[in-house]
């Protein structure tokens, strides 16, 4: 049966295309706790060398990949610095605290994004009295930033001071996918300044399930140790590699259309009286906040009475994100629903 819902709730609602269930359907499985799981190997040399890096290691979910990679550049008392929006820090229950037994220093970015001058001023001092740094974490994009891309130029600056105070540098990437098709960037640019990288298959790539973390060798072995200690060892998971793979293959041009779709729902939103702000679109997030008089939660239930599921970030903030199962008609019957809730603010 049709589900005649436009979900713009997240990129992770997607079902998979009919292409991507034949590859699934035609995958070569074997078990992968034992490495002999071809379409996961597969897979993982695929990623790694897209990003020209030496190894990658396949997860569930992009929280377990962000959290191993942590695990592994991190030691007890150790400090995280971050941006205080982080995916890693607001939506990983906590993960850094429980998994690593590290602590964090969090920065105030621009929609999501820490600069190299802010990283180098939060560093801390060598004193008995406080925490290590040890790591910086970046997220590109930004999901609370409304999909805001860093500039590359800014990485660079980022990497050049953790070489001179001996910091790790990770990457959420969970939607790197998309700031790559938005700012014509490649893997590769991002391969030579990152130590790890987390890449979600999951959410633009529209797969059903997993992520992949790539890094050198020795720190993937490492990796895939933790991994086993989280529980994430799989066996013949080669069925959702098989869909990774299809993704990389086909649905990375397609991004722009997702991304086309969110500057669309953003004219429209800019229009309305209800609206307060829109955070600027780049990629495929559109977070807009709302005038005090109207809450969150009752957009987000008017909406839904029009079989259209938005997803209240804050009280006064609803975030829509446009995926593949986001047709032009969903984005036309949308902007027309947007255009008559005026009424809900009494406008």
């Amino acid at each position: 049966m049709q589900d005649l819902r436009i979900d713009f709730r997240s990129d992770t609602v997607t079902k998979p295309t009919p292409g991507m269930e034949a590859a699934m359907q035609q995958a070569a499985v074997g078990d992968d706790v034992f490495g002999e799981d071809p379409s996961i190997n597969a897979l993982e040399r695929k990623t790694a060398e897209l990003f020209g890096m030496q190894a990658a290691i396949f997860c569930p979910s992009g929280t377990m990949t962000n959290q191993i990679s942590i695990k592994c550049h991190t030691q007890p008392g150790d400090e995280i610095i971050c941006d205080e929006t982080s995916h890693i820090y607001q939506y990983e229950g906590g993960g850094i605290a429980f998994n690593a037994l590290c602590s964090v220093k969090l920065l105030a970015g621009n929609y999501g994004r820490i600069t190299a001058s802010q990283i180098e001023s939060a560093i801390q001092p060598d004193d008995v009295h406080r925490p290590i740094s040890r790591l910086v974490s970046l997220e590109n994009t930004s999901n609370r930033g409304g999909g805001s891309c860093y500039d590359f130029a800014e990485i660079q600056q980022i990497r050049t001071v953790c070489n001179k105070n001996q910091l790790a540098l990770h990457l959420d990437g969970a939607r790197l996918w998309n700031a790559l098709i938005a700012k014509n960037e490649s893997a590769l640019q991002y391969g030579q300044v990152f130590d790890s990288i987390s890449v979600c298959l999951s959410k633009s790539l529209g797969c059903p399930v997993g992520s992949l973390l790539v890094g050198n060798s020795s720190f993937i072995k490492k990796a895939r140790r933790i991994r086993k200690v989280f529980g994430g060892g799989m066996r013949q998971a080669g069925y959702l590699a098989a869909a990774g793979i299809y993704a990389l293959d086909n649905h990375l041009e397609r991004l722009r259309t997702d991304h086309i779709h969110a500057t669309v729902l953003e004219s429209t939103l800019l229009t309305l009286p209800f609206v307060k702000t829109v955070l600027p679109v780049e990629t495929n997030i559109v977070i807009f906040e709302l005038q005090d008089e109207l809450p969150a939660p009752a957009l987000v239930s008017s909406m839904k009475e029009k079989s259209i599921l938005a997803y209240a970030i804050a009280p006064n903030r609803v975030r829509l994100v446009t995926h593949l199962d986001i047709t032009p008609a969903m984005i036309d019957k949308t902007v027309e629903e947007l255009k008559r809730l005026n009424h809900v603010a009494g406008h």
